[in-house]
């Protein structure tokens, strides 16, 4: 199995030119959501911020600023690096990126890290 076979298939990336105080809103509109995966206006990864990373920075302020560039996995990558790769992750999720730095979707697993979740 490939990573494209095991990409999450509920996904929205957040624009990479939100404020702080918009995500945090989006992260409080459900309990679920564990981690923002940024995009810019050509969908190009830009990357990542858990609501903990938010806390005490001012809500204007755009999240890019904040954000940080986690690691990435291809689609044509082999499933199971994307697992351990998802599974070492505090958000228990990874950023699928294409080799023109796309965002594609995440790859994500199961809170007791035994499976991918999302896939079906």
């Amino acid at each position: 199995m490939r990573v494209a076979d095991v990409i999450h298939k509920r996904f929205s990336a957040t624009p990479a030119n939100a404020t702080v105080g918009e995500v945090r809103t989006w992260f409080d509109e459900s309990s679920h959501r564990r981690v923002a995966v940024l995009a810019d206006e050509d969908g190009r990864y830009a990357g990542s911020v858990t609501a903990d990373d938010l806390d005490g920075v001012d809500a204007q302020r755009p999240v890019a600023e904040v954000a940080r560039p986690d690691e990435t996995v291809a689609p044509g990558a082999p499933a199971a690096e994307a697992f351990e790769l998802a599974a070492a992750a505090d958000a228990l999720r990874v950023p699928v990126v294409d080799d023109d730095g796309r965002l594609l979707g995440v790859v994500g697993v199961t809170d007791d890290r035994a499976a991918f979740c999302g896939t079906s």
